[in-house]
């Protein structure tokens, strides 16, 4: 059996079809290995994405929550490793990308304006707090790439649970954490933390009802599938939805059949 290899060229113009702008704003959350085979590798995937959005803003979450706590409290910006897969690492150490200060919940970017859109989200106090990077993802109507990953990926979704305000997402006490500058300056973050079960788990529930809403639409990035998020549209619906039901994604099983018409109606 051949295994398709694919190109720059390949690749942007999957991008094209998707309907992504130059001009647009996207945040990438994404699996190398569901992508493929790629002339060049995991660089070649960011040249792609640099170069097609040269127009716009690329932003990649460089996490480090998975090792980021008050045993290891301090994130340095320059050095701490992503936790969320390759093209994040790589992305980072990049010429030109400028990477926010929150020490469990970074993101990287690249474009004309990355630096003050990163700006400020080591004043959040939760990882996903209004005024931070994906708050303002929002704000300017950007979209979000799940590339060869689903909805169980999508940070944005925690954002929106923290501004809806739904209980049991964040832990009772901050901890103090700590941001290390490139001059050596740290800078005191205390923060909450998203507790509990793990909610991200929950949020492949609503994949269909948003894909027949809008949105969420789907393309092919690579061998890759990938859902395109609207997310001024994705915060809308998933706070409708939240709004009826807080305890949407407490329970990891699927929604009811009239809870699910109930939202359709309201949604489309």
């Amino acid at each position: 059996m051949t295994v398709a290899t694919y190109t720059k060229v390949d690749l942007k113009q999957q991008l094209k079809k998707m309907g992504i702008k130059h001009s647009d704003s996207i945040l990438v959350h994404s699996s190398m290995k569901s992508i493929g085979n790629v002339t060049g590798g995991a660089d070649a995937v960011l040249d792609v994405l640099s170069d097609y959005m040269s127009d716009g803003l690329l932003v990649l979450p460089t996490h480090t929550w998975a090792y980021i706590d008050q045993n290891n409290p301090i994130f340095d910006v320059n050095r701490s490793k992503t936790c969320v897969g390759i093209l994040t690492e790589l992305f980072r150490k990049r010429p030109a990308v400028h990477r926010s200060l929150h020490p469990t919940h970074s993101v990287a970017a690249l474009g004309e304006d990355a630096e003050q859109f990163v700006a400020g989200d080591e004043d959040m106090d939760t990882p996903c707090g209004k005024g931070s990077s994906l708050w303002k993802l929002k704000q300017r109507k950007g979209k979000i790439l799940l590339i060869g990953v689903d909805l169980r990926s999508n940070t944005f979704i925690h954002g929106i649970e923290e501004w809806m305000g739904v209980p049991g997402r964040l832990t009772d006490e901050h901890e103090l954490l700590y941001t290390c500058l490139s001059d050596g300056t740290r800078l005191q973050v205390p923060s909450y933390r998203h507790c509990g079960d793990n909610w991200s788990q929950h949020y492949w529930k609503v994949e269909d009802i948003l894909l027949t809403s809008g949105a969420i639409t789907e393309g092919v990035f690579g061998s890759a599938r990938v859902l395109v998020c609207d997310a001024a549209q994705l915060n809308e619906d998933i706070s409708a939805m939240l709004t009826v039901n807080k305890e949407l994604f407490t329970m990891n099983k699927t929604i009811e059949p009239q809870e699910k018409m109930q939202f359709l109606n309201m949604l489309t």
